[in-house]
């Protein structure tokens, strides 16, 4: 028999969100041609409106990425633990890592001996808060609410290392790590700790490289995300009863908040695309509680932030880590409502 193998052409990546992109409004437009048009064109309007924003976040990821700030995150992992959380914490809600890149940067850090309780509260902390995540979420929900989700996350990085630094000697704690296979490649070569940033970056080829790259890469990230969540927000508008997220999500006190946490932890996609669903969502009663403890529950449990966590340690530890961004979520959720 032939050897089918070797008559196979090259495997085409098809991008499954951009798929979507294109498909969604085609389908809206077989029972609803007029809302499709408006679909469609509320999306391209709510894209350009926040173009400044998107334009210089991807630029300014770029830039640190390019210039090799990983070193300067890195030394927050150095000297008394007590520092190293309240280091790890800021750092991880201001870094622009993405939840892939947390994977091989923390796991370089538990292998050189970084404390669990400073890698817990950068851990928590990064999903929820970056540049390009701030200027997305300011341009669309405000400069106040961004400013409020970045302290929340802080704080919520803060209240990680600290509970993992207070019961470190408690069963779900001690020995957390799952056994790693050894690796080759740069990461067993080069210690994330080594190097120093470059800040002019354009003098150098590889890094002019890496900023091209790095540009386009999140600048065709952001697109598709909030191309689709812009679509999805449209149609929220149009169809689901304002009335009915009132009554579920709008109001005041603990029910609206914790409702809004247990919400977003399975329905969340990503930072960004939850921006213009939230926006929606308050436009349509969602209590301002509600959607602060929706968009930092579901940052920390959505599926790239838990899998970078799950891949490194055991199961009660990410029991710990998922209880405690429930509890920093209900706890800002109840505080922002109390502000805004």
């Amino acid at each position: 028999m032939a050897d089918v193998s070797q008559t196979r052409g090259p495997r085409i990546n098809i991008d499954k969100v951009w798929v979507f992109a294109a498909v969604l409004p085609i389908l809206v437009a077989v029972f609803d041609p007029a809302q499709a048009v408006e679909t469609v064109r509320f999306a391209l309007g709510a894209l350009a409106h926040t173009g400044i924003f998107i334009a210089f976040a991807v630029l300014a990821v770029g830039y640190l990425k390019a210039s090799g700030s990983e070193a300067i995150l890195a030394r927050a992992f150095e000297g008394r633990e007590t520092r190293m959380i309240v280091m790890a914490a800021l750092l991880g809600g201001l870094s622009p890592f993405c939840s892939c890149e947390v994977i091989p940067f923390i796991a370089a850090l538990l292998a050189v001996g970084a404390p669990l309780s400073a890698v817990m509260a950068f851990w928590l902390a990064s999903p929820l808060m970056d540049p390009a995540m701030f200027l997305v979420t300011a341009g669309t929900l405000g400069t106040s609410f961004a400013l409020a989700k970045m302290v929340a996350a802080v704080g919520i990085g803060l209240l990680g290392g600290a509970t993992v630094y207070l019961f470190a000697k408690s069963p779900v704690f001690a020995d957390p790590l799952k056994p790693q296979p050894a690796k080759g490649g740069c990461c067993s070569k080069t210690s994330v700790f080594d190097g120093t940033p470059e800040w002019q970056f354009w003098k150098d080829s590889e890094r002019r490289t890496v900023f091209r790259d790095t540009v386009i890469d999140n600048a065709l990230f952001l697109g598709k995300w909030l191309l689709v969540a812009y679509m999805i927000e449209a149609l929220m508008l149009a169809y689901v009863p304002a009335e009915m997220i009132a009554g579920v999500l709008g109001g005041e006190g603990l029910k609206p908040v914790f409702l809004g946490a247990l919400v977003g932890a399975p329905a969340y996609l990503n930072g960004y695309a939850a921006v213009p669903l939230v926006d929606a969502l308050l436009a349509q009663g969602m209590a301002p509680g509600a959607a602060m403890s929706f968009v930092l529950a579901g940052g920390v449990s959505c599926i790239p932030a838990a899998v970078a966590v799950w891949a490194l340690v055991k199961p009660r530890v990410f029991g710990a880590y998922l209880g405690i961004a429930l509890v920093g979520s209900l706890i800002a959720g109840l505080t922002w409502g109390v502000i805004a």
